[in-house]
């Protein structure tokens, strides 16, 4: 099954905690698909460590700071399931 719309923006809305990965959803996708999805949760990862927060400001820094511990945690929900299914990404 494809990918359902932008693979960014599906990045990016698992950055804002709007969705989330898990292995039963992952079934549906090609090899070719789990390449795009970590290459999108990449790109919007180094999106998001470019934002210059202000030192002062620490709600500013702790939303950045989940919204890259998502991409993180997705990404490593992706990596797990690859290497358990023997699918080479």
């Amino acid at each position: 099954m494809p990918i359902a719309g932008s693979p960014k923006k599906m990045a990016q809305d698992i950055a804002a905690g709007f969705m989330m990965l898990s292995p039963p959803m992952l079934r549906a996708y090609t090899p070719a698909d789990f390449k795009t999805i970590l290459a999108n949760l990449g790109i919007v990862a180094r999106d998001l460590r470019q934002e210059k927060v202000p030192q002062d400001d620490l709600a500013a820094a702790k939303t950045k700071n989940m919204k890259l511990s998502r991409l993180n945690q997705a990404e490593v929900i992706v990596r797990a399931f690859c290497k358990k299914k023997r699918i080479a990404i």
